[in-house]
This record gives structure tokens, sequence and C-alpha cells, in this order.
């Protein structure tokens, strides 16, 4: 029985987020520019986007960009900007083929015109797309999206628009950028690191943790279904004990 046929079609993860990490050692191991890391980080997004949908999942979140990757050297960000408007161009097919929709969040008015006008393209391209959505985090940090809600609520309350009283949980996921996303159920993280690095810190609450030493560019379907296998045997409690959860 090969990995595939060992996933629970009844346990599958809702929502997988990964941080994609590890494209510039690969290419240091290798000999090669950090841009060709890159570069060959492209062919895991293709297979774990691929996979994902082959599997059912739903939701696949990637961690493209952060908001501190501004500060890498002017070169290695003006390559993966060009990277980016090239992959989606590229990969419009392999999302419109398998019924993919594309979304984005993030501090997206900091992309350059062309690469957030190519973004804009892709993802009105696929907005009736309905087997799975695939969410780029670009420009993003979870501390920045906190920050935004957290203005944007004062405001209605300064505004008297509505009550302190109001503001649960749910009005808080309201004005998130994943607000049409569900909670992350999967996170995911290449390279052998063991941190979160400022992704998703509200919608992680009750996520499982998976780290690999892989690096990113050498990810593939098989790593994701051991994944996928490695979640499916685990206990999710919420809290709980395990007897109320049995």
């Amino acid at each position: 029985m090969n990995l595939k046929e060992k996933i629970n079609k009844q346990k599958l993860p809702q929502h997988i987020a990964i941080i994609m990490d590890g494209n510039g050692r690969w290419a240091k191991k290798q000999g090669f520019l950090r841009a060709v890391g890159h570069e060959k980080g492209t062919v895991a997004v293709r297979e774990t986007v691929e996979i994902c949908a082959e599997t059912g999942v739903k939701n696949l979140t990637l961690f493209a960009f952060s908001t501190e990757n501004w500060n890498r050297p002017k070169l290695e960000v003006k390559t993966l900007m060009k990277l980016l408007v090239s992959s989606l161009k590229k990969e419009i097919k392999t999302l419109m083929d398998n019924n993919i929709q594309l979304k984005a969040i993030g501090c997206l008015d900091n992309l350059p015109s062309k690469a957030k006008k190519e973004l804009e393209e892709v993802i009105e391209k696929t907005s009736n797309n309905n087997l799975m959505t695939l969410t780029l985090a670009l420009s993003y940090g979870s501390r920045e999206e906190l920050l935004s809600v957290i203005k944007r609520i004062s405001e209605k309350v300064s505004a008297q628009e509505i009550e302190t009283s109001e503001i649960n949980e749910d009005f808080v996921q309201q004005h998130l950028y994943t607000h049409d996303l569900p909670d992350v159920d999967l996170l995911i993280r290449t390279s052998g690191e063991r941190r979160i690095s400022n992704f998703l810190l509200w919608q992680i609450a009750y996520a499982e943790l998976y780290f690999t030493d892989i690096l990113w560019p050498d990810f593939r379907k098989e790593d994701l279904l051991e994944a996928i296998l490695n979640y499916q045997n685990r206990e999710r409690r919420f809290g709980k004990t395990s007897e109320q959860i049995n």
C-alpha cells in the first residue's frame, strides 16, 4: 500500500499551512547562489499544491514572503519578486486544471507594481474555482495583522459602531486576513528549524505542529503525505481529556 492509500479521507486536515524554509541553505550546499534555491523551491510548491488537491485538502496556505524578508539584500528581494511574477504566469494552468482558487494575504500594497498586478490577475482568473483554496502569505507578518485588527476594532469602538461587550473571538476572526478560512489544523515547517516565525499566530492556536529536516527544494509529495499521516495519528483534544474525546 502506498502512502496515498494510507490516508484516511475522513480525517484530513481542512487547512494546512507551510513555512517553506531552507531555499538558501539548499543552494549553499549545492554551491549555487541563493536565487537558485528559490527557483528550485517552486517545484516543491507545485508538487505540494497538486498532492493537496489530489488528496482532498481544502485549504493550503504557504508562507512565501514575510514582512521581515524586505530586510534581506536588495538583489535577493528583487529576484524573489521576479520569481513571484514568473511563477504566477507558469502556474495559472496548474491552478485552472486542478480547479484551485488563489488568494493572498499580507501587506500586498508593499509589493512591486508588476508583481501586485500579476497576482491580482491570477486571483481574478481563478476566483470561480472551488476544489481547493491556495493562499499565499506575501509581505505577511502575524503581529502586523493583529495590530491591524486591533486598530480597526478600536476605531469602530471610538465611532460607537460597536460596544466592547460585542468583541469576542468570532468578532476578531471576522477582521483577520484569513476571515474566510478555517483555523489551521496542521502547520508544517521544513529545514529543521523549530519556530513559528511570526506566521498565523492567531490561526494556529490549536494546530498540530510538524517539523522536518528536509530543505524546502527537496520537499515532495511523499513528504506531504508523511506529514498528513503523522497528523492523523495524533489525538487532538482542544483542552479536553482523552476520555472526553473518546
